[in-house]
This record gives structure tokens, C-alpha cells and sequence, in this order.
């Protein structure tokens, strides 16, 4: 009696599991699996001005690291970037996900759209765990990069009241950004950038769909 109790447990957890699976798992990847996902190297033909004022605000250092700006070295900063700002943990004090409540929309742009993250920088999207410092999505162009290297550098000589950690291992020996510094600022000024000056979202909403 006692083992087939034990057996119909058993099967009957097996068959959770596998319906879980099933619901969590694979009806959501078939369902992603249709939606349109703009690629890093669809994203970095439309190279922003940030990237290009990098390369004469800092041309020996640009020079050593990404050659001259365009499509290529514009897709290889943003990854590296991306790559820097997960491993650096900034996603633990930042956000990238506006949301409609506690008037967010009047500090940092429109309420955040499902279109806005159909892309491989997005995924997985950054939402953040807690809001330390702003939300980041709309940071493109806002802050020259002048004010975003002295701020990963030192940030309280820009923000007194920050409470951000300096990174000096994202500069050279003569404090200019190395690579990864060219490459993070490059992501940080690039998010937001599909918000045109109106505040209405062009991009890459257009390349998913226009949903």
C-alpha cells in the first residue's frame, strides 16, 4: 500500500515537472522564437555621434582599440560594453526599464515598451534590482563623454552626492579611457538613442514590426 502511494507520488511529480517544462519552457521559446530580433550588427549601422566624438576626443586611444569609427567597430564596443556593464554589476544599482509609476515617465522619457528590448543587446533585458542611481534608459546623449569618463572615473567630482565606485581600471596610466572605458561609455550613451527628439521611440521599434 505505502509503495504505491510512494509510486503515484512519484509519477504524479514527474508529470508536474514535465508540465512545467512544457508551459515555462517551451511554449514561451516558440513564442519568442517568432518574435523579429534585431542583431548587434543591425543595430550598429547607424553609428550615434557619441561613438564618432570618442574617436576625436580620444584618437590615440580610439585608434589603438577600435581602428577608425563605423559599423564594425561600433558593433564591437557595444558588446564589449554590454559585457563590461553586466561584470561590473552597474545593472545592480541602474535600471533600463521605465515604468508608469511615481511620475517616471516626466524624469526619464516614455513608459518603456516590449519593442524596445527585441534586440540582442536586450536580451537578457536589463531591468535592474534596485534604483540606486537613475534609470539608464534614456541616457543616450543626455551627458557628454567628457562627463561620463570623470564620472567612471571619480564619479562624486560630477556628482558630490554619489555613492557610485570609481573605476580607474577603465583608464590608461595618463587617465584616458583604455578599451573597455571607450567601449562602456559607447553602450551607456547608446541606450536610449532610438527615442527621437520629439520622445517618441523610432528604433528599433521600426525594425520590430512597428509593435
Amino acid at each position: 500500500m505505502f509503495e504505491n502511494v510512494r509510486g503515484a507520488f512519484l509519477i504524479g511529480g514527474l508529470l508536474f515537472f514535465a508540465l512545467s517544462v512544457a508551459v515555462m519552457g517551451w511554449l514561451p521559446s516558440l513564442m519568442v522564437a517568432q518574435v523579429k530580433v534585431e542583431t548587434v550588427e543591425e543595430i550598429s549601422q547607424t553609428v550615434i555621434p557619441e561613438f564618432e566624438e570618442l574617436a576625436e576626443r580620444y584618437p590615440e586611444q580610439f585608434q589603438m582599440h577600435f581602428g577608425v569609427p563605423g559599423p564594425e567597430s561600433f558593433a564591437e564596443a557595444l558588446r564589449l560594453g554590454r559585457d563590461t556593464y553586466i561584470a561590473e554589476a552597474c545593472w545592480h544599482c541602474h535600471s533600463q526599464f521605465v515604468r508608469p509609476v511615481s511620475n517616471e515617465a516626466q524624469r526619464y522619457g516614455p513608459v518603456s515598451l516590449a519593442a524596445e528590448y527585441q534586440n540582442e543587446l536586450n536580451y537578457p533585458p536589463l531591468f535592474g534590482t534596485r534604483r540606486v542611481g537613475p534609470d539608464l534608459s534614456r541616457e543616450a546623449g543626455v551627458r557628454s563623454n567628457d562627463w561620463h569618463a570623470a564620472h567612471f572615473f571619480d564619479p562624486p567630482s560630477v556628482v558630490p552626492t554619489s555613492v557610485m565606485p570609481a573605476f580607474p581600471w577603465f583608464f590608461d596610466e595618463n587617465k584616458k579611457p583604455n578599451k573597455k572605458g571607450l567601449a562602456v561609455i559607447t553602450y551607456v550613451q547608446w541606450l536610449g538613442s532610438w527615442i527621437d527628439p520629439t520622445g517618441q521611440i523610432r528604433r528599433p521599434v521600426e525594425a520590430a514590426g512597428g509593435q
